[in-house]
């Protein structure tokens, strides 16, 4: 029954966004899609403990999903359903066996045409990338309102209207032409961005690390890349990810999380630094450049630092504070200010880390809590130290992080 369940939910988390792509350019019904995929889902938890899980899941889900749709069409409309529903069928039949037997031609076009539509500009920017994350990548709403920092149910609320407006307004599945894509790249990068973040970062369940959706988020920009090849946000975008992706392999031990200081650099990537490096010194990074674009390029350029630093020790902080010190004018983010907060101590103490951190409030996240409670305990107060890190335990979502915070705690001296 484990093995099921853990089957399922791989298959969910990386194949959920394919599967309601090629579902909604079949049936061209958001508002029909998801629930039917998410219906899909709920009969493979209780069929496949009992019955085994089919040779081909993804096929299994969608074909589930398929018949709830079909099921959804003629309740909605008895009148109209005898000779549409033939039609439909005959296409349906013809178009799911194509899109399962050719995926590996058809899925990525779907799944931008998904973002893009997305993407659209009857969305606000914020709505259209958490729609996104929520439909391409099946992300959960609980760890999407982390990513944008709001409560859960605020998020959930706004993914409903995302999805209400996508259906009210008539938006297309389909990918705009060239003099449309431009104004709408920019949502494509933040989605892309979010995405890496939702894998690289997870904020709930077991997994320190979800390589496959972070790998994912980087097929997307470089598929879009090849549309746009000069567009300095992509391509400082790729470069950022790439950097951090290098590192996936040297992050966790023995399902534990290991801190970049105390990583075998010799288990990074170091073709993936390489090819960053290469798009950074790209002549068109120099400007000028979007607010985002250049955002990009300052947080790729201080991923290169630690990424081309021999050892931890060896890492030039007055460089990195300094770009930190410059992205925080471009874009001020509570984030920017934490990690800025974290090179600060590096360079100068923990004492003036915490100075960096006062009046700084990043709500549903951790993170604070716990950087707060290292460098109190290096600074020897021991007490506040175990108070910020019960702070940062209470708020933790994610298991593997939770665990290295209480063993960081357990091990601070007794008073």
């Amino acid at each position: 029954m484990g093995d099921a369940s853990a089957d399922l939910e791989r298959v969910v988390r990386e194949e959920w966004g394919r599967l309601v792509a090629l579902l909604l350019a079949q049936f061209r019904r958001l508002d029909l899609v998801e629930d039917a995929l998410g219906d899909a889902v709920e009969a493979a938890s209780r069929t496949w403990p009992a019955d085994g899980v089919p040779a081909n899941p993804p096929a299994w889900l969608m074909t589930a999903a398929r018949r709830r749709v079909l099921d959804r069409l003629r309740t909605e409309d008895v009148a109209r359903r005898k000779e549409p529903l033939l039609l439909l069928d005959a296409e349906q039949h013809q178009e799911g066996a194509r899109s399962m037997a050719d995926a590996g031609s058809l899925v990525e076009d779907d799944v931008l045409r998904l973002v893009l539509m997305c993407a659209h500009p009857a969305l606000a920017p914020e709505a259209a990338s958490a729609l996104s994350l929520r439909l391409v990548l099946g992300v959960p709403t609980a760890d999407i309102a982390r990513l944008f920092l709001v409560p859960e149910p605020t998020m959930a609320a706004r993914i409903t209207r995302a999805k209400k407006r996508i259906v009210g307004a008539g938006i297309p599945f389909a990918v705009p032409d060239a003099g449309v894509l431009p104004e709408r790249l920019e949502v494509v990068a933040q989605t892309a961005y979010l995405t890496f973040t939702a894998g690289y970062s997870p904020g709930t369940g077991p997994d320190l690390l979800r390589a496959d959706q972070s790998g994912e988020a980087i097929r997307l920009v470089r598929v879009v890349l090849g549309l746009r090849p000069d567009e300095p946000a992509l391509v400082a975008l790729l470069a950022l990810m790439l950097l951090h992706h290098s590192r996936r392999d040297a992050r966790v031990g023995d399902g534990r999380l290991v801190l970049l200081a105390d990583q075998d650099r010799t288990r990074w990537h170091h073709d993936e630094i390489a090819e960053a490096t290469r798009l950074l010194a790209r002549p068109h990074l120099a400007g000028p450049l979007t607010p985002l674009a250049a955002s990009y390029v300052l947080q790729a350029r201080i991923a290169a630092e630690h990424a081309t630093a021999p050892t931890a020790q060896d890492t030039r902080w007055d460089r990195v504070v300094g770009l930190y010190d410059v992205l925080l004018q471009v874009a001020p983010t509570p984030s920017a200010r934490l990690a800025r907060a974290v090179a600060i101590a590096e360079q100068h103490g923990p004492a003036a880390g915490l100075d960096a951190l006062e009046g700084l409030d990043l709500p549903q996240s951790h993170r604070p809590a716990a950087v707060r409670a290292e460098l109190l305990s290096r600074a020897g107060d021991v007490d506040a130290a175990r108070a910020a890190y019960d702070q940062a335990i209470a708020a933790c979502r994610n298991e593997v992080e939770t665990e290295f915070l209480v063993a960081q705690r357990d091990a601070l001296p007794d008073r």
